[in-house]
């Protein structure tokens, strides 16, 4: 009975990527003990997936606790990328305050806006932790202004205004009210939060109800459907109901077969817990995010939040290049058909479907990451396949007109390379929605874009700005269709032999080109080996050797200097293949190829193409 007396109070770290949300949980963790004194923990406990470590992002919500003057704080970090936005609405709902991280020299940025507008439309009460203030050329008081700013111009109630702000350095683990005090150790922000955050609903003798926020799965219990308990208590074993989202639809009945609630980063398992604790329930068939779970005898349902819509699909094929099957475990259609439908028990927003290709499955999902995220995830299990290029889902409107989806994008650039970037943003039909020049150096640029414009955009934009500029971007509506948008500029060099690729033939094409391979590379006919510096797709030999005379040596190869390859990524890979080309992921390679990978085939294909647009 002392978990029901127990106080609770249910808090979301939300922040832009890198901004220290991570790192400050982990601080937190530490602080309040959550972990023994002899325990040997890894930094960033929160990123526990590899992916998430190398890209030092957050890409999974996850949930943790600690314990604080009597007092249990429920956590849940929370992804700050775009293409997880979903994810963090769902995640508000658990809640009752939010720790807005903002880092102390850059600001608020474009993602913490649109979620900090989601918090602040829920009324949720916001901590504002001004982070990083051991940064060099960091300005807490500036951002502390940029913050008000945000908060007015997102129209902030009179309590959200007048919100608390803690000054912390999450790498050091302290934190202080006032800049004038010397931040000893993390205490100001536990007590922020314990005074600041409302508690959640005591009502403990009241009937069941919970709504289901997230879903996780675990491969000995099945789906567990995560949410925060609004009313009454639950036991083991007790029958529930779940509530679909459409009230015209027959509620199911099930039984709670296990049950969770969550400590340091661990999962326990408890008999009953009561409104305000979050908890795991196992056992429950068909668990959705958004229904409600409720007692029999009193069936109402909560305003549950469907998952978004994905905007962006691509084509899983089976591997069928000559490399097939060399380096993967995973090759086959039935193994990688197994591979992509179990995502879906954890991945609520991704949809896969089978095509009229017994090797060919189309995934659909929010965004490039999403997509690329389930890639990589799957290289590394070993498996072996082929994707296209991405293609926007479209919609039909009132009128039976052609909706396509666009893109909210946010651009940070240094001055000298404003003009680059809003000439090169003109052909994809981006429409300019604001430009601030806040007098840092930097010029900020908001477009309204449609999600195919973006498409090989984020390579060009880099090369364009030396690295120095910044985007990010977001759903934001269904609107008309933009017609058609210029493609790439360049061609490629396709190998029209296959073997092993030998200096000499590079150093030749070298000049003329960006190279993606290097000497000593296996090669196959129809695989893409550079990129043209004109329009066009050349056909090259990238394993031809100098010819041999009584003049000339074979020795004389070793003094060819090459520039390294450019190196390909799965994201800088699917934001440049053309229709015509595939990506080849393997467990150690990612190789860009031809559909075709005959060059009779091509030429054959390109006549027919012209014949039919001469047609028409």
């Amino acid at each position: 009975m002392a978990m029901a007396k127990l106080e609770y109070r249910n808090i979301a770290i939300i922040a832009h990527v890198d901004h220290g949300k991570t790192t400050l949980v982990d601080k937190m963790l530490r602080q309040a003990g959550a972990f023994r004194e002899n325990q040997v923990v890894m930094e960033r406990v929160m990123d526990s997936n590899p992916l998430e470590r190398e890209r030092g992002i957050t890409i999974l919500a996850k949930n943790t606790s600690v314990r604080w003057k009597g007092t249990k704080i429920n956590i849940v970090d929370t992804p700050g990328h775009s293409d997880f936005g979903g994810e963090v609405e769902r995640i508000l709902r658990m809640v009752d305050g939010v720790l807005l991280v903002v880092d102390a020299f850059d600001g608020p940025m474009p993602q913490t806006r649109f979620v900090l507008r989601k918090a602040l439309a829920l009324d949720r009460t916001p901590i504002i932790v001004i982070n990083k203030i051991d940064r060099a050329g960091s300005d807490p008081m500036r951002v502390h202004d940029e913050v008000l700013d945000l908060l007015i111009e997102l129209e902030a109630n009179e309590a959200q205004l007048n919100a608390t702000v803690v000054y912390a350095s999450a790498r050091e683990g302290v934190a202080t009210m006032d800049m004038e005090v010397t931040p000893v150790d993390l205490s100001p922000l536990f007590d922020a939060i314990i005074e600041h955050v409302p508690a959640p609903p005591h009502d403990d003798a009241g009937p069941f109800q919970m709504l289901i926020s997230t879903i996780d799965h675990s491969p000995y219990l099945g789906r567990l459907g995560i949410g925060r308990i609004e009313r009454g208590t639950i036991h083991v074993g007790d029958s529930v109901a779940l509530l679909p989202l459409d009230g015209s639809q027959k509620a199911e009945q099930s039984r709670v077969t296990r049950l969770f609630t969550y400590e340091g980063l661990d999962r326990i398992e408890v008999p009953q817990a009561s409104a305000g604790e979050i908890v795991a329930l196992a056992g429950l068939e068909g668990v959705e995010i958004g229904l409600t779970v409720t007692d029999l005898e009193h069936p109402e349902r909560l305003a549950g939040i469907s998952v978004e819509e994905p905007t962006i699909s691509v084509d899983y094929l089976v591997n069928n290049s000559p490399f097939a099957g060399r380096d993967g475990k995973f090759v086959t259609s039935r193994q990688i058909r197994e591979r992509l439908f179990k995502e879906l028990e954890r991945n609520v927003a991704l949809r896969v479907e089978d095509t009229e290709s017994t090797d060919t499955w189309t995934v659909s999902g929010r965004g490039e990451l999403h997509l690329t995220i389930l890639m990589e995830t799957m290289r590394r299990e070993g498996y072996e396949f082929q994707v296209s290029r991405p293609r926007v889902i479209t919609r039909e409107g009132p009128q039976g007109e052609r909706l396509e989806p666009y893109e909210e994008l946010a651009i940070d650039v240094p001055e000298e390379f404003l003009g680059v970037v809003i000439e090169k943003l003109g052909p994809r039909r981006a429409a300019m929605l604001e430009m601030k020049n806040p007098g840092q150096g930097m010029v900020r640029l908001l477009y309204k874009i449609p999600a195919r414009g973006l498409f090989g955009y984020r390579s060009e934009f880099l090369t364009d700005t030396r690295g120095t500029g910044i985007m990010h971007h977001r759903f934001l509506e269904y609107g008309p269709w933009a017609g058609p948008l210029a493609g790439r500029t360049r061609g490629t060099l396709v190998s029209m032999e296959g073997g092993v690729i030998v200096a000499f033939a590079l150093a030749n094409l070298a000049e003329r080109a960006t190279l993606f391979v290097a000497p000593g590379d296996a090669v196959y006919e129809g695989m893409l080996v550079g990129e043209n510096s004109r329009p066009g797709d050349m056909d090259v030999n990238p394993t031809r050797e100098k010819k041999l005379t009584n003049m000339r040596s074979k020795s004389s190869d070793e003094n060819i200097q090459l520039e390294p390859p450019r190196e390909l990524t799965l994201e800088g890979a699917l934001e440049y293949i053309e229709e015509d080309e595939l990506i080849e992921v393997t467990p150690k390679s990612i190789r860009l190829r031809k559909r075709f990978l005959n060059s009779n085939d091509r030429k054959k294909l390109s006549r027919e193409a012209k014949r039919e647009r001469a047609s028409v």
